[in-house]
Formats: C-alpha cells, structure tokens, sequence
C-alpha cells in the first residue's frame, strides 16, 4: 500500500517534531515516520541523571515554552515529558514504530521504503539524529582487553561500576559528566586526545546558540570569521561538573597508546582497568538514504543549508551545525526548522503553479 503527501519527515525526535510544527502551520499534508516505540527521540535512551546545558526556558520548540525546572538545569525525563506532550499539543501525525529503510526518486516524488509500507512524498525531510550510530574508534588493542568496554550510548549509572578500576575516553560534555558521576563509585581514570578545555562558569547552552548564531550570520555576509564555540572551549561546566572540579577529578590524562588484556599502556607504563567507556561522540544515521547516492569525496552530504545539493527534494534537518546552526539542539532547531519548511512552501508552490 502507497500513502501520498506533501512531505514525509523521517524521525520523531527533537528536529522532527520542530519540522511538524512548522509544517502544520503551512496546512501541509505531512506524516511523521518514527521508528521507536514511544515519544522523545533520543532522550528516553539517556542515561537518568543527565542534565540539559540550559535551563528549560531556553531549551524549547518553536510555539511553546518548555515548563520550568524548579531546580537548576532540567533532567533528561523532563525533556521527554515535554516532548511527548508537544507531540499531542500540537496532534502531529506520527507513525510509531515505524523503520524506514530506503528514500528512492520514482519521477517528480521520492519513494519512502519501510517495514510498514510506502508513502509517496513531493519532499522529504530527514530528521533522523546520531544516536543510532554511535561512534566506536578502532584503537590498538581493543579487541585485546578482557574487561568491559561500553560506548556512551550503554551507560545507565555509576551504580554498577561501584569497586571498579574504570577508564572514560573522550573531551567532550558527556564525558566530562561521566568522570563527574562514575569518580563517585568507582577508581576513574579520564583520557583525552588533547587538554579538555573548560568553558567559563556560567556559560551555559543558551550562550553557546547564541555564539554560533553571531557567527552564521558574519560568514553569511562575508564578514571576518569572529569564531564559533569552539574558541571558548569544548564543556559546559554543569554543576555536576563543577562539583567534581571541586573534588579535584577532572584532571585529565594523554590518551593512551593501547589497550592491554588487563587495561591500558602508556608506552611501558601500565594502568590496571576493568571497564573502558568511549565517550567518542556519534554519526549521522543516514543509512536510508543510501539509495540517493548523496555523499561526496568526503564522505559527507553536501547541502545548502538544509537542501541536499545531489537531491533538491530532500532536506537534513538536526543533525549538527552543517545543517543550521546549533541543529542538533532543543534550542537551536526550531530555528532551522522554520527555514526549511519555508523553503519547502516555495518549492511546492512552484510546482503547483499552471504552466
């Protein structure tokens, strides 16, 4: 069975449900292909005493507030309660639990595959986020070491690690909140490719979109690059992460050179470990979009900014600063979103012009 609409938006998370949004006040004819089971996209998979880099009020979708945090900076259940409820505040069409496996051009449509039928769209927007592909380095080694290895997408809490002689890879936030929690329980070693850089106290979220922004709209009008996030640093200092500052463990140590049978080797110099957790970041999952033939030398999908050079029809909405700036956050997609729908609202009122 085909189901026809205007647009198809693969993915129900925070950048799909920003596109609906949107989409719905166009008047649109749309649907949302999700592939899980229920409301939130990534943020029920989070480990329970993640926090956001931002308090609530500026961590909302376009149209609606995100409900205050009475304490400090909102917990990763608060976010899936309020997406959940932004779903059916604003009776997004949502297909749940749908997997979608390929787009493919069939003339003037794009054709979207999965494993509970087909739908025939005029655009698509592919919403789909990195979660689903978290990113594991091939390291020397790592086929070696007898412990446990578990990538942050495996962490639940600091409980299960209580006694142990644990390892935390990577310098970027999750990591840094992960030495913040695991050095609790556990003996905690962090390793870095190179210095974790701090940013400024009080520096939070909002700053940091607010940062990109300025320097979207300098590039954008051939202005001298002013600098983006990164000249201020890599973490947000959260309190959890202030805390562990405080108790002195967010000293970080040169990555290693391998891994051992019984832990990690500097050289000749030895570090017992049990668990090794790589806090190594994420890719984009845009497996589905195989069909396409988007990428480039590079490996990646060229856009313009949300609009895939290779296929006009299909935009990539949330999945990083390549698609908007801030992207793949709370705060930042609503803002991107509005674009892409309204660049959507031109493309199909071309096509419905007479000739």
């Amino acid at each position: 069975m085909t189901t026809n609409v205007d647009v198809v938006v693969i993915g129900g998370g925070q950048a799909g449900l920003a596109a609906g949004y949107y989409l719905r006040r166009a008047g649109h004819r749309f649907v949302i292909l999700d592939d899980q089971e229920r409301p939130g996209g990534a943020w029920p998979h989070m480990w329970s005493s993640l926090h956001l880099f931002s308090p609530a009020e500026f961590a909302s979708l376009p149209g609606w507030p995100m409900p205050r945090w009475p304490d400090g900076f909102p917990p990763a259940r608060h976010v899936v309660d309020y997406l959940t409820a932004y779903e059916t505040r604003y009776g997004l069409p949502i297909e749940r639990p749908v997997r979608v496996q390929a787009v493919r051009r069939d003339g003037p449509d794009l054709l979207v595959d999965t494993d509970r039928g087909q739908w025939r769209a005029r655009r698509v927007i592919s919403a789909t986020g990195t979660w689903q592909r978290p990113f594991l380095p091939s390291y020397p080694g790592i086929n070696v070491f007898t412990g446990r290895q578990l990538h942050t997408v495996d962490y639940r809490s600091a409980a299960e690690f209580t006694g142990s002689d644990v390892v935390v890879v990577g310098g970027g936030n999750s990591a840094a909140q992960l030495v913040a929690e695991i050095s609790t329980t556990a003996r905690t070693i962090w390793v870095t490719n190179r210095p974790p850089r701090f940013l400024p106290d009080g520096v939070d979220g909002r700053a940091l979109f607010e940062l990109a922004s300025r320097r979207a709209v300098a590039l954008a009008a051939g202005r001298t690059d002013p600098g983006g996030i990164a000249a201020l640093g890599d973490i947000v200092m959260v309190p959890e992460v202030l805390a562990a500052r405080e108790r002195g463990v967010l000293t970080a140590l040169p990555m290693f050179d391998r891994l051992t049978v019984d832990g990690i080797a500097w050289g000749e110099r030895h570090q017992r470990a049990d668990v090794v957790v790589w806090a190594t970041g994420f890719r984009p999952a845009l497996a589905h979009l195989r069909p396409l033939r988007l990428r480039d030398h590079t490996g990646t999908v060229p856009v313009a900014g949300t609009r895939a050079l290779k296929e006009p029809r299909l935009h990539l909405l949330g999945y990083g600063d390549w698609t908007g700036p801030g992207s793949a956050t709370l705060l930042g997609v609503g803002r991107t979103a509005k674009a892409a729908v309204a660049d959507l609202d031109l493309d199909l009122d071309l096509d419905t012009r007479p000739a």
